[in-house]
């Protein structure tokens, strides 16, 4: 076996020195002639010699070999393209008598910058480490062509991009006749492979001869970089302006419209089509419930005709400035008048249409409040469609359908909204297309709509939720004898996670998917390594706050519990069984932000004494919730939302605990049912019991389950859309998705 890999290495080595001497065929016979360089080059040898080095030294092992992968054979390639290669070329160089002092000055430093470009190209994964041999055995080429003084380019042209990047950025053939067109060939190569970063490099050579026609296909495909060059007040905007095209001539207005480029932009496709004009949308810019309309027409113009399959041009955009204007003008409007009276509160929304109503639920899904939804957009939305769900999602061409069931789910809307069809045989094709096709999207979005929706669906209409269930079984079947991963992974995790949504099919999550227990948590693993269980409580200084702390005070006037005070917090310790530490900073004034510095200090402190909680409380409305979520830490076990809308919050607090049993409220988070919740927890933690959820929840129930909304609470093993993250990136190696 040594012998075959010793005659192998041989072998490759046989090849270096063969793709290596084409030029200088009489070298190779002189591998070990010793050779000394002249004084006046010697310096340029010993920076090629420090280039070795450092180049050998760029992989970040210690040995003297380049160690690139688990390939020996490529690990042996390399190396010797940087140690037995290079110092060979140097000798070649430095012996060729035909070579004047500053030909071998000028090739010698272009062996110093290979090397530089190829050490700093690897480091950056700009370059494989494979492609330095080649690099080497071309230079040595080009090298024969320009002593010949023939040009270079074509050996420049077949070359990939690496190995003619590091050719012609030697820096040793700028006298070349060819040197020009090898430079316009790696530009070609290097935008075919960063075309993103095109712009820039015309900005820095904007005198290239094929600059016009990189900036008509670099631009269709990048209209908002063509937007911001063609802003500027340079060459490079100079020469863009003045190209004759219509998408260039379009953008080109645009841009030197004043301050109204961005505006313009989400209407780019019907621009250029030529069925919108810029005094179009002038007319309307300044009057936020008519652009907000002309924003809404065009989406819907937009979505029809990709269903057409046409293409159109700065979707995002519009995408982007329909959110943000639902967001920032009705959203905010109607969230900030909660106190006053409905009539007030929602008059706004009575000029708007059923499908401008639409994007607004689907825009703001995590900005508006449940009574915002339940009391406003939704039955003002549906009222003006004459009660009729299916003939809002037909006006809308079903555009992010998916997006609004899962947040009708979330809002226990979607059950009334289904039963507003004509026939449950309509409700049996929404949901066909709700569930089918998850193998066909590209990120996880889809799946986690459809899994936090089936327990608002099985609670309201088991039979429906039936038919839900059926879907994800044929689908798992299909993907299984297509043998799609992606699908199979998705409607398997899918499948198991709706049966185990009824506890009589005893479903073992955590068997089932490798992921951490979702029906139970040991009290060990709540304890920190002083076996205390540590818990922290958010409050907020406004006046609801400020009432619901002190109640929460008063919970805690027994013998089994006492309390310390500091400026800016205080300190619950349980005095009997177990030990507990409750933290909760004081609901100070939210319009001086004390509130916030209060939780800041008190995390800090808790830093500072090596304790991390464990369990989160939440008590404040949704608006605070952001805050609250991120100051959580990896260590948080148990996450209770308490709030309004919290339930919609789940996927930005298992970002920062992934491993985090959330329990939170679909709708408005009440006193009442959360204090009940608080007890029952600090009780079992302070008895040292480990909390199994569905035992714990029927006990919880038996306390607060008469009250009105505590249906809407949901306990961690129904919340699907957190476990079917968790047991996605678990099945599929933890992948970027999420």
């Amino acid at each position: 076996m040594w012998l075959m890999r010793f005659l192998d290495r041989t072998l490759l080595l046989l090849v270096v020195v063969l793709l290596g001497t084409q030029a200088f065929a009489q070298s190779s016979a002189s591998l070990v002639v010793k050779y000394k360089a002249d004084i006046r080059r010697q310096l340029f040898h010993d920076y090629v010699d420090r280039e070795q080095r450092a180049a050998l030294a760029a992989d970040g092992n210690r040995s003297t070999g380049f160690q690139v992968s688990a390939d020996d054979e490529l690990n042996y390639l390399v190396t010797e393209a940087l140690t037995t290669t290079v110092d060979r070329l140097q000798r070649t160089i430095e012996t060729d008598s035909a070579l004047t002092h500053t030909q071998k000055v000028a090739y010698i430093r272009g062996l110093e910058n290979i090397l530089k470009k190829f050490a700093a190209g690897y480091k950056s994964r700009q370059f494989l480490a494979s492609s330095l041999p080649q690099a080497l055995s071309r230079y040595e080429e080009a090298v024969v062509l320009d002593r010949a003084g023939r040009p270079i380019d074509n050996l420049v042209k077949g070359a990939p991009f690496a190995v003619a990047d590091m050719l012609v950025g030697s820096g040793a053939f700028e006298q070349n006749p060819g040197i020009r067109l090898a430079k316009n060939d790696v530009v070609r190569k290097f935008v075919q492979i960063h075309p993103q970063r095109t712009f820039q490099l015309l900005n820095e050579n904007p005198d290239l001869p094929f600059r016009d026609s990189l900036v008509l296909v670099v631009g269709r495909k990048y209209p908002r970089l063509l937007y911001d060059y063609a802003a500027a007040n340079n060459a490079l905007g100079r020469a863009i302006r003045k190209i004759d095209d219509p998408l260039v001539q379009t953008v080109s207005k645009m841009a030197t419209s004043g301050g109204s480029g961005q505006i313009y932009f989400a209407f780019l496709d019907n621009l250029l089509k030529g069925r919108m004009s810029l005094s179009t949308i002038d007319s309307v810019k300044n009057d936020e419930v008519r652009f907000y309309r002309l924003l809404v027409k065009t989406r819907l113009d937009y979505v029809r005709r990709i269903q057409q399959k046409e293409e159109v041009l700065e979707l995002a955009a519009l995408t982007d400035m329909l959110e943000r204007r639902a967001r920032n003008i009705f959203i905010k409007e109607i969230n900030g008048l909660h106190e006053q009276p409905d009539g007030v509160r929602f008059r706004i929304l009575n000029q708007l249409t059923p499908q401008e109503l639409y994007y607004l639920v689907v825009s703001g899904e995590n900005e508006i409040y449940t009574s915002s939804y339940t009391r406003g957009v939704y039955p003002v939305m549906m009222q003006k469609i004459g009660n009729r769900g299916d003939s809002l999602l037909v006006s809308v061409g079903f555009d992010r359908f998916r997006k609004f069931i899962k947040i009708a789910a979330g809002f226990n809307t979607l059950n009334g909204f289904l039963k507003t069809f004509p026939s449950p045989d309509d409700s049996r094709v929404l949901m066909t297309a709700f569930v089918n096709g998850l193998e066909r999207t590209t990120n996880l979005e889809d799946g986690v709509d459809i899994a936090d929706s089936y327990v608002s669906i099985s609670e309201g209409n088991p039979e429906l939720a039936d038919y839900v269930l059926e879907l994800t079984k044929y689908n798992y079947e299909k993907n299984l004898a297509a043998n799609n991963q992606r699908g199979k992974v998705m409607y398997n995790l899918l499948q198991k996670l709706f049966l185990s949504a009824d506890s009589s099919n005893k479903i073992d999550l955590s068997q089932e998917f490798g992921i951490p227990p979702v029906y139970n948590i040991p009290y060990n693993n709540l304890a920190d390594t002083a076996s205390r269980v540590v818990m922290q409580v958010f409050f907020y200084g406004d006046e609801d706050g400020t009432n619901i702390y002190q109640g929460f005070l008063r919970q805690f006037g027994g013998s089994n519990w006492k309390i310390t005070y500091a400026p800016q917090w205080v300190q619950i310790s349980s005095t009997r069984g177990k030990p507990i530490l409750i933290f909760a900073n004081k609901p100070l004034p939210e319009e001086s932000g004390k509130d916030e510095e209060a939780q800041d200090a008190l995390s800090a402190y808790l830093s500072e004494k090596g304790m991390e909680p464990s369990i989160i409380i939440h008590r404040g409305h949704s608006y605070y919730a952001e805050s609250t979520i991120e100051h959580i830490l990896p260590s948080a076990k148990i996450v209770f939302m308490g709030s309004c809308g919290g339930y919609h919050l789940i996927h930005d607090v298992l970002q920062h605990s992934p491993d985090a049993h959330i329990i939170a409220s679909k709708q408005i988070g009440k006193t009442v049912i959360n204090q009940p919740f608080f007890n029952l927890l600090t009780e079992k933690m302070r008895n040292g019991q480990g909390i199994e959820w569905i035992p714990f929840w029927n006990e919880f129930k038996r306390t607060a389950g008469g009250v009105d909304g505590f249906e809407d609470y949901i306990p961690p093993h129904k919340n699907l859309g957190a476990i079917f993250i968790k047991a996605y990136n678990k099945s599929m190696g933890a992948e970027e998705e999420e």
